[in-house]
C-alpha cells in the first residue's frame, strides 16, 4: 500500500503572513490539526499544529485584557511559529515508511509531494483508519492471537488448516513476538465457528493466546 492510497488530497493550506487567530479558526472550522504553510508562489515552506498556535497564544493567568491580548495575537503570523525543517515523503512512499519516519521523528502528520509540487497530507489519522482495516476491525469473525515460531511454512500450515474447516481469513497481521524466533499473529475469520477454529489451530502446535468472536 502506498501513501497516495491513503493521503488526504488537495490540503487545506495557510499562507505564511496569515496571523494566529485566522490560522486557528480555520483549522477548527475545518476540523484539522495541522496545516502546511505557503508561500506567495505556492510553495511548501513550513507546516504549523493546532499546538504551536496555543503554545503562542497568552497564557490565561496573564494580565493583559482580552483586547490587548487580540491586538497582540494579530500582530503575530504563522512564519513566526511554524516548523521550517519539514519532513516530507512522496506519494508513491510505502504507507510503512510514512509511518516510520512519523514515530521516529514524533510527528503526527506529514506533507506528501510531487516533485516541488505539494499534493497531499497524511496524518496518523489515515494510519489509524489504515490500521483498523488491516485487523478487520469493522468485519463480523473469529479474532484469535497466536504465538508461532519464526519457522518457514508455519503461516502456510496455518492458513490450509483454516481452509480445509471452511474458513474465509478476513485479516491477517503479523506482529514482533517476546523474542527473535518467535511472531505474534492475528487473524480474523469467518464462515467457522470458535471451537473449530482453534482446535484445528492447536493441531499445528501453536500457542493460542486469545480467542474470542467479535
Amino acid at each position: 500500500m502506498l501513501v497516495s492510497e491513503r493521503m488526504s488530497r488537495n490540503p487545506i493550506t495557510v499562507a505564511e503572513d496569515t496571523p494566529i487567530p485566522e490560522a486557528l479558526k480555520l483549522m477548527r472550522d475545518r476540523k484539522v490539526r495541522r496545516l502546511p504553510v505557503v508561500n506567495q508562489k505556492g510553495k511548501l515552506v513550513g507546516i504549523i499544529s493546532e499546538k504551536d498556535l496555543l503554545y503562542a497564544s497568552p497564557s490565561p493567568a496573564t494580565t493583559l485584557s482580552i483586547y490587548e491580548m487580540q491586538y497582540l495575537l494579530s500582530k503575530i503570523t504563522v512564519k513566526e511559529v511554524m516548523t521550517t525543517n519539514v519532513f516530507t515523503v512522496c506519494e508513491d512512499c510505502p504507507i510503512e515508511e510514512a509511518a516510520r519516519q512519523m514515530v521516529d521523528h514524533k510527528i503526527g502528520g506529514v506533507p506528501v509531494m510531487r516533485g516541488d509540487q505539494l499534493v497531499g497530507i497524511i496524518t496518523e489519522t489515515d494510519l489509524f483508519k489504515t490500521f483498523l482495516e488491516l485487523l478487520g476491525g469493522r468485519a463480523h469473525g473469529v479474532r484469535i492471537t497466536l504465538i508461532v515460531p519464526e519457522v518457514k511454512g508455519i503461516l502456510a500450515r496455518l492458513t490450509d488448516a483454516i481452509a480445509k474447516q471452511g474458513g474465509n481469513i478476513i485479516s491477517l497481521g503479523t506482529f514482533l513476538g517476546s523474542d527473535a524466533g518467535r511472531r505474534q499473529i492475528t487473524l480474523k475469520v469467518a464462515d467457522v465457528d470458535q471451537e473449530t477454529l482453534t482446535t484445528a489451530i492447536r493441531d499445528i502446535a501453536v500457542e493460542v493466546v486469545d480467542v474470542r468472536v467479535v
